[in-house]
């Protein structure tokens, strides 16, 4: 349903987002979320560009989000690394068609506008702090995991 680049960026932010003080680098992100640190890289710059996160150079710098978890849907993530993509016109070209989708391309459509719907409901805080026995798409907060590694 969504790309490997969307997931990525969906761990990334997550473990942003589950220390929102405390920056951190490509190289610990790419540990904890499991995304090979030269892919994440890039996925980072989009969502910097996207305005998603922001970074800082030097000692104590990384990574951290541009805003609060509250403020950023999974949406947002999603469409500043591979936008969802809807149909428009007729993906067959059929010129009877045109912009007047075919009962299957609507209904197709219907339902990626379900998915931008639930996506743009859902922001990254409510999703962190539902719970739950597991925590999503990486692990964190990073205590738990540095006391693993004790």
């Amino acid at each position: 349903m969504i790309s490997q680049t969307a997931e990525y960026a969906l761990r990334a932010v997550a473990a942003l987002a589950g220390n929102p003080d405390e920056p951190m680098i490509t190289q610990r992100l790419a540990e904890v979320t499991k995304v090979p640190a030269g892919y994440l890289s890039k996925v980072l710059q989009s969502l910097g560009r996207a305005g998603l996160v922001k970074s800082t150079r030097g000692v104590g710098g990384g990574f951290i989000l541009a805003r609060p978890s509250t403020e950023i849907t999974i949406y947002d993530i999603v469409q500043a690394v591979d936008p969802l993509q809807r149909i428009r016109t007729c993906p067959l070209g059929l010129p009877a068609h045109g912009v007047r989708l075919c009962p299957l391309h609507k209904r197709l459509d219907d339902a990626m506008k379900q998915v931008e719907d639930a996506f743009r409901a859902s922001n990254l805080a409510e999703i962190l702090a539902e719970p739950t026995g597991s925590k999503p798409l990486c692990n964190f907060p990073l205590e738990k995991l540095a006391s693993k590694k004790g």
